[in-house]
């Protein structure tokens, strides 16, 4: 049977050198990682694999530590964007289904810590809020430290840990981590409305983080028989689910169930998700498999990006050579969805960004449709794999076009500012005469 320690006993398991993984987003251990810098005195080059953190934890963060934590992130949050200054934060490129399986196959952690619910009557207590790679890491690490906490929901699904495979509880009982709704602006509303209108009863949806797929699912509420099959299970969902717009009827994968690797929120979702037989939270390898996403008929992914080159190219986790998020579900749950029957995938984007002038600082319009990419820009999915494109101007369908057809549509749909220029630098390029 598992142990139950303290944090401060956890936090002594650590020796020189040590690979610890934390939990992805709200399942990372919070006592544990909020105390860590507090053996910087007696360890030694620690490593630490994160995905999406949703605090600033001292260790990762602050500089005077930084020669004694490297942290490895599969996706970056905005702390670690502003720590990234410090030199020892570096990104794991990876397609999320494959996120957990080809790290330990590089390296096995020494020691896995991440949040769970309560033990039950027979030992077992669930991931809770993540499974994206987590129960795979339970497997592999040399430890496993689980921060077992009341306020965390029973969720269902291949999660389920028995104390026989933990060596060690602690004990806590901090609130889980929200992600609060962000409202849609007039421009989300636009895209989202575009969106629902391609999409028909009986559809089964994907969604991201952030104000367009939060319009999506305000403009499905009068839909009707929508499934879900999502790497991130929303707020969003939640309320579709309980408009009734949602209830999984129609779905040829996992019938009556919503389906996802990862839930991120507000606690009303947490308290929705609680012990509720309609949702399975499955391992992401399954679930963001592309081959199993083919599996439901008339999937729609809808996904957001940063920009997108006259040739379809979208650029959604970095700023020229500056990792801003991270790859994610992007590629798994674009090219999974047009593998389905019937199923269709949406990249979004505003036409335009006003960044700083790095010269100035002032503020200045750019088009965030681009005649190429910035240097140095990862292509987060690539021209092969974009199906539909759409901004506030429009919807640009890309599936089996030309070159010459891809810049005449995607030029349609950027800000009419831009448009000129755009059809210029396409000429210069060779794409159109």
């Amino acid at each position: 049977m598992a142990k139950h320690i303290t944090t401060q006993e956890a936090l002594a398991l650590v020796k020189d050198g040590d690979h610890i993984v934390a939990g992805m987003a709200a399942a990372e251990g919070q006592e544990f990682f909020a105390h860590l810098h507090e053996i910087s005195d007696r360890i030694n080059h620690v490593t630490i694999d994160n995905c999406l953190p949703m605090r600033p934890y001292d260790f990762m963060v602050e500089a005077k530590f930084k020669d004694t934590f490297t942290i490895n992130s599969w996706f970056f949050s905005g702390d670690l964007r502003k720590a990234f200054k410090n030199k020892n934060i570096t990104f794991i490129p990876n397609q999320l289904h494959f996120a957990g399986m080809k790290r330990t196959e590089h390296q096995n952690p020494d020691l896995f810590v991440a949040a769970a619910s309560m033990p039950d009557k027979h030992g077992y207590v669930s991931l809770s809020l993540s499974n994206v790679y987590e129960k795979h890491m339970a497997k592999q690490a040399k430890t496993v430290i689980l921060e077992i906490n009341p306020n965390f929901p029973r969720t269902h699904g291949d999660l389920e840990l028995h104390e026989n495979d933990v060596d060690y509880f602690v004990k806590t009982d901090y609130q889980a981590p929200e992600l609060p709704d962000i409202e849609p602006n007039e421009k989300d509303e636009k895209i989202g409305g575009y969106i629902a209108d391609m999409i028909n009863d009986g559809d089964t949806i994907q969604l991201g983080i952030g104000g367009i797929p939060n319009a999506v699912a305000n403009a499905l509420m009068d839909k009707k028989d929508l499934g879900v099959h999502t790497e991130m299970l929303t707020t969003g969902f939640m309320k579709l689910f309980k408009s009734g717009a949602v209830n999984n009827s129609k779905k040829s994968l996992h019938k009556g169930k919503m389906v996802a690797a990862f839930a991120l929120g507000t606690k009303e979702l947490y308290d929705f998700i609680d012990d509720n037989p309609a949702v399975r939270i499955y391992d992401g390898n399954y679930v963001n498999d592309p081959c199993v996403i083919g599996q439901n008929d008339n999937q729609v992914s809808i996904n957001t990006t940063i920009e997108v080159d006259l040739t379809g190219q979208c650029a959604s986790e970095s700023i020229g050579p500056m990792q801003f998020s991270g790859t994610g579900g992007q590629t798994d749950t674009a090219t999974g969805a047009q593998r389905a029957k019937n199923g269709r995938s949406f990249i979004t984007l505003y036409s335009t960004a006003t960044p700083k002038d790095k010269e100035t600082g002032e503020r200045k319009t750019i088009s965030k449709i681009v005649p190429t990419l910035k240097p140095g820009a990862a292509v987060s999915l690539s021209r092969n794999d974009v199906d539909h494109v759409v901004t506030e101007y429009g919807v640009a369908n890309l599936r089996g076009t030309t070159i010459k057809e891809r810049v005449e549509r995607l030029i349609a749909i950027a800000h009419p500012d831009f448009r000129e220029m755009l059809y210029e630098e396409a000429r210069k390029l060779g794409y159109i005469e």
